[in-house]
Formats: C-alpha cells, sequence, structure tokens
C-alpha cells in the first residue's frame, strides 16, 4: 500500500489567528476549519500551537570501531520523569533562516560534541506532536571523521552543558531493547540504526 492523504492545504480554512505568547518559544492561536472525510466541513476550532521552529538531529557514527557519539545534557521538560531529567540524545539544533540543514548538522555536531563529520544521510522527516506543536525535525546518520572519547562541551551563552558519551552499537541496541531510551528522536534513529546497520557499513566503508 502507497499512503497518500485524502486532502491537502487547500481543505483548511484559516478563520483567525494571534500570537498569545512570544518569548524563549511562542505560542499561537489559530481558528479553523477543515475538511471532513464524509466531504462536508468541520466546526471551527479553536487551537493554541506550540511554536519553535524546525530542528535537525544527527545520529554520529564511527565505523571503524562501530560506535555512535551521543550526547547527555539536562531537559526541564523531562522533569516529572520517575528516573532523571538528564537525557541520553542525539546532537539536535534548530533551524535558523537562510540556514541549510548540513549547515545546521555539521555545527552543532562541533559545538555539542567536538565531532566532525565527512558524510550524511537523511534517516527520517517527522513532526514530534503535531497535535500541538508545529516543530518538524530532520533525522541524520552522519560518518565520524573525528571525535573525542569524552568531554563537556556546549555554549555558555546558550546555557548548555553537554556530556560526551561513546556507545558501541551492541550497547545502543540494547538499550533500546530494555527501554532506556527516553526521548523520540534518538529512538527513530537507533531503530533505523537497527534495521540498516549492515547494509549503511557496506555502503559506507
Amino acid at each position: 500500500m502507497t499512503y497518500s492523504p485524502q486532502y491537502t492545504h487547500a481543505d483548511v480554512e484559516i478563520l483567525d489567528q494571534n500570537w498569545v505568547f512570544r518569548g524563549y518559544f511562542g505560542v499561537r492561536q489559530v481558528k479553523l476549519r477543515h475538511r471532513k472525510f464524509d466531504g462536508g466541513w468541520s466546526r471551527s476550532i479553536t487551537r493554541e500551537l506550540f511554536e519553535r521552529g524546525d530542528a535537525v538531529a544527527v545520529l554520529p557514527y564511527d565505523i571503524g570501531r562501530d560506535e555512535l557519539v551521543l550526547i547527555e545534557q539536562f531537559r526541564p521538560g523531562a522533569l516529572k520523569d520517575d528516573g532523571s531529567p538528564w537525557m541520553l540524545e542525539l546532537i539536535a539544533g534548530v533551524v535558523e533562516p537562510e540556514e541549510s540543514d548540513s549547515e545546521v548538522v555539521h555545527r552543532e555536531a562541533l559545538e555539542e560534541a567536538g565531532c566532525t563529520l565527512d558524510k550524511i544521510e537523511l534517516i527520517a522527516t517527522f513532526y514530534p506532536s503535531a497535535g500541538a506543536c508545529t516543530e518538524q525535525i530532520r533525522c541524520f546518520v552522519g560518518r565520524v571523521n573525528s571525535a573525542p572519547e569524552s568531554g563537556i562541551f556546549g555554549l555558555d551563552e546558550e546555557h548548555e552543558d553537554i556530556k560526551v558519551h561513546r556507545v558501541s552499537c551492541e550497547r545502543a541496541f540494547a538499550m533500546l531493547r530494555d527501554n532506556k531510551i527516553n526521548n523520540g528522536h534518538t529512538l527513530i534513529a537507533l531503530q533505523w540504526l537497527a534495521l540498516n546497520h549492515q547494509a549503511l557499513r557496506e555502503r559506507w566503508v
């Protein structure tokens, strides 16, 4: 089966919209109606949308050592987590206007992990929570050219305090099986790698 949505942007009517809050992130209130699957129109719906811009994420893969470069940092959205609000994650960053995804991937890899990449491939494009947030993430895998064994990285002006971890693919896949990866973009990237590990090695050797 090849999926194609029944409707497009032409089947949504924006009735009104305005900013409710604009700070480090923003909230926009939108009033709209949309086509229903029976061909009619929905009633007017009002929703608040969380606006934070689009982002890219990258899973750095050291093919020679069969290791991944992952980062650990504090995440305020996980304060309610039973274990810890520190997470093991991919490198990621927001795409600013006029920047390409590739530029952001390489910049963030260096800033957040002291890591350089000589090749990147797109893994997936997805919306983490499209019911409430407009953010789209483009997720990549990157071939490591150089990376530290460990270290603390990040920009002081962005309040970043980031610890680098080198993790074998075997251990990463075990963590995936044992429900030890608790953020979406890292889950997606590791699941993709588990499915494509050997093919990627053959392609990149």
